[in-house]
C-alpha cells in the first residue's frame, strides 16, 4: 500500500464495458459498450483524477470524473466519483491495495434504500486493468457485480 498504487492508471485507456441492464433486480441481461478514460497525476501520484466518457451506450452518454486521494496515515485511498448527469459527487469510497488488487467500499442510497457498494480494481501488467462495481442489498452477505470495464492502454 502506497501513494503509488494507482500509478499504473496514468495515461489514456480504451474500455470495454459490460453493465447489467437492471441492478439488484435479478437481471442477467448485460449491455455492452465502449468508453475512454484518461488519468492525470497530482502531487507526485498521491492524488490523481481521471475523466471517463462513454458516448454511444444503450443508456445514453456517460460522462464521469474521478478524484482519488491517498491518506498516508491510514494507508487508504478515498475515491470520489462525479457524474455529469447528477452534477454532484457520490459518497466517498474507501479502501486499499494488496498486490495487484484494490478493494473499496461505501454505502449509498439506491432506489430508496441504503446498500453497500464495492469497487474492485485489478492490474494486469502495465497495459491492462479491470474495474468492477458490485452492489449488496443484504448488508454485504451477497454481492451482485453489475458493471465491469476491461481497460487497455492506448499507445
Amino acid at each position: 500500500m502506497s501513494e503509488h498504487d494507482f500509478d499504473f492508471l496514468f495515461g489514456r485507456w480504451n474500455g470495454r464495458n459490460r453493465r447489467l441492464k437492471e441492478r439488484l433486480a435479478g437481471s442477467n441481461e448485460w449491455l455492452e459498450f465502449d468508453s475512454k478514460l484518461e488519468c492525470f497525476p497530482i502531487w507526485g501520484g498521491a492524488a490523481h483524477y481521471d475523466v471517463y466518457e462513454a458516448l454511444d451506450t444503450p443508456i445514453g452518454e456517460i460522462h464521469g470524473l474521478t478524484l482519488r486521494l491517498y491518506d498516508p496515515k491510514s494507508g487508504q485511498w478515498a475515491i470520489h466519483w462525479a457524474n455529469r448527469n447528477t452534477g454532484r459527487l457520490d459518497p466517498q469510497m474507501t479502501g486499499s491495495w494488496e498486490g495487484n488488487r484494490g478493494e473499496f467500499h461505501d454505502q449509498e442510497l439506491f432506489n430508496g434504500r441504503m446498500i453497500f457498494v464495492r469497487f474492485i480494481w485489478t492490474r494486469d501488467g502495465s497495459d491492462r486493468a479491470r474495474w468492477e462495481q458490485a452492489f449488496s442489498g443484504d448488508g454485504g452477505k451477497t454481492w451482485e457485480t453489475n458493471w465491469i470495464v476491461d481497460f487497455e492502454r492506448v499507445r
